[in-house]
């Protein structure tokens, strides 16, 4: 407890309520007002918007797989300056997962059942490359929880991830109107040659607004947009991430203009939706759709379930209506890559039963295809067979790399965090649940390093900032009972 002592004026200046100064009383020049020094210390987030904002850029340069290594440094110290770092609730889990990274090192050298021999510094180059990802995102997550809402307010957060939904809108269209646009980026011309020409430095050098393949019948490529990312299922899954952001906080959080804007881009999103032919990106859309009904209609939000079903049968008209219902019919019926799908997801499965703890530390390539051991590549078929198995999913993934272990870790932090604010039921808990709920769907059929997981592990970061606000907030509980001095103890624990 403190005491306020009543403010004395100093001698000779003016009294307080207007009043005029005795005669005879001394008077004090005015002090001269001191211009306000510049500074180059940049405000606090500077990071994150650098990695939103400036996101294209990165992308352009060549060097958008590594941006998040990057900036991590910086957030980093600023943590290591703060003192006391917060952690999200099943952070444990995710530490586990981390270490398995780590440890998993220790299995690059084995060979996998029905795989290529390991070979090469390559497998070690990989390796590193997911640790660093892994760690990277890890310190974009807790940056984003540790920050004070002055610093780094949420609508902020989320108006960044709105503004990278704008770019990827962008970009699909770009990939769709443009598909064999591509150039060189300018880093390519920077880097020795000995690092320039290894193949995977090369593939990052070559900007492409799509990747062309063959999907539907019929039809001897079809361009699928991909821009600002490398690969078309990672545009799919990033976009249905950043639509739920863009229409918390553009729409439901945003003024009039904004909220018309918001809802304008998401629907000229349709477009590029449908002809990436991602029926990832469809599967996900709707279980988007039908979760925010269901917590709708379980918080009696019938206005607002009714302008949803709106919405979702004008868009469903929209398809119809337009040549782009034959493409989605099309797409639906023509799985071209299931069988290989099911090809690697059987084969990781199998190296998951044979190293079950720490997994082979990455991914391994398949003998053969999924028509035959036999055929592979060849100078007259470099598209044929030898795929890598963890390619089809991130759970594939980390089942080859990293064992049982590290896909139970990996689900459960995700599974833990969403039972643990299921009771949020604010738009930015409803949305960064429902991003939750599509991480662990996605990990099924896409991986989710660099961007993918660093939208995900921001969500959760949002998910308990937002949680950590609703309990400073929360009125005390009553005083005169036992019941409610249990709850006062709980809820100072909690906080």
């Amino acid at each position: 407890m403190s005491t306020v002592t009543p403010h004395r004026p100093a001698r000779g200046s003016a009294p307080a309520g207007g009043q005029r100064p005795q005669p005879g009383a001394a008077r004090l020049a005015p002090v001269p007002v001191q211009p306000r020094a510049w500074s180059l210390r940049l405000p606090a987030g500077w990071p994150l918007s650098a990695l939103f904002v400036l996101y294209p850029l990165w992308w352009a340069l060549g060097v958008s797989s590594f941006v998040f290594v990057i900036f991590a440094v910086p957030m980093l110290v600023q943590l290591r300056r703060r003192g006391p770092v917060l952690v999200p609730p099943g952070f444990g889990l995710w530490l586990v997962l981390l270490l398995w990274v780590l440890l998993s090192a220790l299995m690059l050298d084995l060979t996998a059942p029905n795989t290529l021999p390991a070979s090469g510094d390559g497998r070690y180059i990989g390796w590193g490359i997911r640790l660093a990802n892994y760690l990277a995102m890890t310190v974009v997550m807790l940056y984003v929880l540790n920050l004070r809402e002055r610093e780094l307010p949420q609508r902020r957060v989320v108006r960044l991830f709105g503004f990278m939904a704008v770019v990827v809108v962008i970009g699909g269209y770009l990939g769709s109107l443009f598909p064999t646009f591509s150039f060189v980026a300018p880093l390519h011309f920077v880097l020795p040659h000995s690092i320039a020409s290894q193949p995977f430095v090369a593939s990052l050098m070559q900007v492409e607004f799509a990747q062309v393949q063959q999907v539907l019948a019929g039809e001897a490529s079809s361009p699928r947009p991909s821009a600002p990312f490398e690969y078309t299922n990672s545009w799919g899954e990033n976009t249905a991430i950043l639509l739920i952001w863009l229409l918390v906080g553009w729409v439901v959080l945003g003024r009039p203009v904004r909220r018309l804007l918001g809802i304008a881009i998401a629907l000229a999103a349709v477009f590029p939706i449908i002809y990436s032919l991602n029926r990832g990106l469809w599967i996900g859309l709707g279980i988007s759709a039908v979760y925010v009904a269901i917590r709708l209609a379980l918080r009696g939000r019938m206005a607002v379930l009714g302008g949803l079903a709106l919405a979702v049968g004008l868009i469903g008209i929209l398809v119809i209506a337009t040549p782009l219902g034959r493409t989605f019919d099309e797409r639906l019926q023509n799985g071209h890559s299931d069988d290989i799908r099911t090809t690697l997801s059987e084969g990781a499965i199998a190296a998951a039963n044979h190293s079950p703890v720490l997994g082979y530390g990455g991914n391994r390539a398949l003998i053969g295809s999924n028509r035959s051991i036999a055929i592979g590549k060849s100078d007259d078929c470099k598209q044929c067979g030898n795929r890598e198995l963890g390619s089809n999913g991130q759970l594939w993934a980390l089942l080859v790399g990293q064992g049982y272990v590290g896909a139970f870790c990996y689900s459960a932090f995700f599974l833990y965090c969403l039972w643990r604010f299921r009771h949020d039921h604010s738009a930015i808990g409803i949305a960064g649940s429902l991003v939750v709920i599509l991480m662990l769907f996605f990990q099924f059929t896409y991986g989710a390093l660099e961007a993918t997981l660093a939208y995900g592990l921001t969500s959760v970061a949002l998910l308990a900032r937002n949680d950590r606000l609703r309990r400073a907030v929360a009125p005390a509980p009553p005083r005169s009972t036992v019941g409610g001095l249990r709850a006062r103890i709980e809820a100072a624990g909690d906080r």
